[in-house]
């Protein structure tokens, strides 16, 4: 049998009550080109990881998706965030060996991992 071959995350969705809502914050907040329809495209970006993205799994008190998204100024975007209609869930801290994280949720409580290089 051949050897098999990991499968890495090649689409992401966000799922919305008010998708225009939505389209706003995110697009005003990370600068997103998010498109027109009932299936809001939003395009790859430059400076992502190679091949694609990557993932984790973990135990948590809830079930669901987080995105993990890059952003140039981790302070700017959590001070924007709020401005939106978003909130801020935790505030920055530096993983060990690896980049800075806080946290904010969307207008709708969806939550999203700011990660700073």
């Amino acid at each position: 049998m051949q050897d098999d071959w990991a499968r890495p995350v090649v689409h992401w969705e966000i799922e919305a009550l008010d998708p225009e809502r939505l389209r706003a914050f995110y697009g005003e907040l990370f600068n997103w080109k998010i498109g027109d329809g009932p299936i809001m495209g939003i395009p790859a970006g430059i400076g992502g990881p190679e091949p694609g993205p990557a993932g984790h799994l973990r135990q948590s008190d809830r079930s669901g998706v987080s995105l993990y998204i890059q952003v140039r100024d981790l302070k700017a975007t959590l001070a924007r965030a709020p401005e939106l209609g978003g909130t801020v869930s935790f505030e920055p801290f530096d993983v060990p060996g690896g980049p800075t994280l806080a946290g904010i949720k969307d207008p709708e409580g969806n939550p999203v991992v700011l990660v700073q290089q």
